[in-house]
């Protein structure tokens, strides 16, 4: 059954052009040119991943991704202004998984889909034989259900967060790079050259654990070889 890709970008040409080339790889695609539409899709389709431009007139892009992780937990795609880097940080902090600066290749940007939506089915899939549960200090993963709590109070992360976490926590004790954390989540060789989103979402993850940067009880850093929680 083809994945559902919802596309959303008030320039025709870039919208026609991305539809192209993810229905010449059997995607089933939802493209809207404004923000009304596409809302209307996310409320009454049942979505695998979403592509949605920054600077959209009335709702914009973040105001869409904002309203996605209410209910939703499938990747989304941001693409952004060039230079814009205030935009890609306030993607990720409202659960974009990954951003494109336009303008892009068409082709990496398929190559992103296909990463996203292999890193999301492969950790809601359930069928992996790592244990269904991870506890740790009061922190407690649902692999299958991907919901996080501290201390019995609900985390709310986006799934990029949980699979960083989920990593930490399965490797405890052991240092792991920026590096390794994006080979195991995306799995493609050209992320591992964006160390700074790493950097981005371990910062949130801290933020929302309440987790201290000078002195951490869970994720700690160590300098120069990546991030680790300990035993």
């Amino acid at each position: 059954m083809s994945e559902k890709i919802l596309v959303v970008d008030d320039e025709h040409e870039i919208a026609d052009l991305v539809e192209l080339y993810l229905l010449n790889e059997n995607y089933e695609v939802y493209k809207f040119y404004d923000a009304a539409q596409a809302l209307q899709c996310i409320e009454n389709t049942i979505l695998d991943l979403a592509i949605l431009d920054v600077m959209l007139p009335g709702v914009n892009g973040f105001d869409i991704c904002q309203k996605i992780r209410e209910n939703y937990r499938y990747p989304v795609i941001m693409l952004t202004a060039k230079g814009e880097e205030v935009d890609k940080i306030t993607g990720l902090t409202l659960g974009a998984d990954d951003y494109m600066t336009k303008p892009f290749l068409p082709l990496e940007l398929l190559a992103r889909v296909k990463a996203q939506l292999r890193r999301y089915k492969r950790y809601n899939s359930g069928n992996g034989s790592e244990k269904d549960m991870i506890v740790h200090s009061g922190l407690v993963l649902n692999i299958k259900s991907h919901e996080c709590t501290l201390n019995e109070k609900p985390l709310s992360l986006t799934p990029i967060e949980f699979s960083i976490l989920q990593i930490l926590c399965q490797r405890k004790g052991t240092v792991v790079s920026a590096e390794e954390l994006f080979h195991q989540i995306w799995g493609d060789e050209y992320f591992t050259k964006n160390n700074n989103t790493i950097t981005v979402h371990i910062r949130h993850l801290r933020e929302k654990m309440g987790d201290s940067f000078e002195n951490p009880k869970y994720i700690k850093t160590v300098w120069g070889c990546g991030y680790k929680i300990e035993q």
